[in-house]
């Protein structure tokens, strides 16, 4: 029993395709006018394909719909790491005053928190921004990051795989190196956001040149060739001016201390690309079966493979162009989510999305307050501890392929 793909409602399926139902997958090997197959080894089609995907996901048989419990907890995780690093910081302010303040901003509420005007100035203009600046690129490197996952179907791909980064970087040294006056500053987002897009996309090309239809082994292996050729560049471009590294090693470890003007920058593409990232969701769970399975079940592998990657590469430059490059948030919150929550990707997006902006936020509250006045990089501390985690999901990796 088969029935079009226009009524079936699954999107990314072409018009006249046939998508199998649930009842053609428990229907498996049945012959026509014969009885079911019941091979207590191989089982019928539908069960081992759940099986499958059960077993890549990490938690066979939990549920594939995001819980309330799941995501309450997610929503109290960032509120409570941005609660957090707005009462802490490097100034000595009083954490209830902090607190009283912040209620005063609060519609129809009226609070006496009795601190200075330079005080409230520097809760404003510095703190509340580069909180929420945080979790806005932290979420959207960890859901970049799951999305990239479930594309490549490899736990430990993340948002730079495709060039991103080294794109980003050789546009920002360019800058550095070419541009002169105050408008460099300024330039240097928009240098950094067209980088990366255009990384990701020359990696795309190249990878289609290689291998048509976009193999993610092809795909892959372009990104490496992209990041490495990139990266000889800006190695190039930064000796030409020595007396900028600092600078650039500067963007290059990762800053949320843009301010309103960057998380304007950044909102309207984030909200794009997050929206689009969830809505594929489910069809990252067919495509997480493997893409004759997934064509079989009427997905168009390569328009959903290149959909996704167009979203979560448009998350990653816009979280690049105003904070820099910042690592290992891709691959350790996803990964974390997975273990507790399940691997359906309707679940493991969104609180992706969450659990990255409670770990950054988090991040930038140590990396401000460690060495209090001064100021480690982010990326450091997101380095800290994402590398051990790397080693550690390598190693779960390589046991479960064993």
């Amino acid at each position: 029993m088969t029935r079009s793909a226009r009524s079936s409602g699954v999107p990314g399926a072409r018009a006249g395709d046939t998508v199998r139902t649930e009842e053609d997958a428990r229907a498996g090997d049945t012959a026509p006018g014969g009885p079911p197959s019941h091979d207590p080894d191989r089982g019928t089609a539908g069960s081992s394909r759940r099986a499958e995907t059960g077993d890549r996901a990490g938690h066979p048989g939990r549920a594939a719909r995001l819980r309330p419990v799941a995501a309450l907890t997610a929503v109290g995780a960032l509120l409570a790491s941005a609660l957090a690093a707005l009462l802490v910081g490097a100034a000595d302010i009083p954490p209830g005053k902090v607190a009283l303040q912040l209620l005063d901003w609060l519609p129809f509420v009226s609070a006496d928190p009795g601190l200075a005007p330079v005080e409230q100035g520097l809760l404003w203009e510095l703190r509340l921004p580069r909180v929420l600046l945080a979790a806005v690129v932290g979420g959207l490197l960890a859901c970049a990051g799951a999305a990239y996952q479930g594309v490549f179907r490899n736990p430990l791909a993340d948002p730079y795989l495709l060039g991103a980064a080294a794109g980003a970087g050789l546009a920002t040294t360019a800058t550095v190196v070419f541009a002169r006056g105050d408008d460099q500053s300024l330039m240097i987002p928009a240098a950094a956001f067209a980088g990366a897009i255009g990384g990701v996309l020359l990696a795309y090309a190249l990878g289609n040149i290689a291998g048509p239809g976009g193999g993610t082994a092809t795909l892959v292996l372009a990104g490496v060739a992209v990041t490495s050729f990139l990266t000889a560049i800006q190695t190039f471009l930064q000796q030409l001016r020595v007396e900028e590294l600092q600078r650039i090693y500067s963007w290059i470890l990762g800053n949320v201390g843009g301010g309103w003007s960057q998380l304007g920058l950044v909102a309207p593409y984030a909200a794009v690309s997050v929206a689009i990232m969830l809505l594929h969701g489910r069809l990252l769970d067919v495509l997480s079966v493997g893409d004759d399975e997934a064509a079989s079940l009427g997905l168009n592998v390569a328009r959903v493979r290149f959909a996704v990657l167009l979203a979560a590469s448009l998350a990653t430059a816009s979280a690049v162009a105003v904070s820099g490059l910042i690592g290992f948030v891709g691959i350790v919150v996803p990964h974390a989510v997975r273990r507790l929550a399940g691997g359906s990707y309707r679940v493991v997006l969104p609180l992706s999305l969450l659990g990255g902006g409670a770990f950054l936020v988090l991040a930038d509250l140590l990396a401000r307050t460690v060495l209090a006045p001064a100021e480690l990089p982010i990326g450091v501390v997101t380095a800290f501890v994402g590398a051990p985690f790397f080693v550690a999901v390598l190693r779960v990796t390589r046991r479960a392929d064993a």
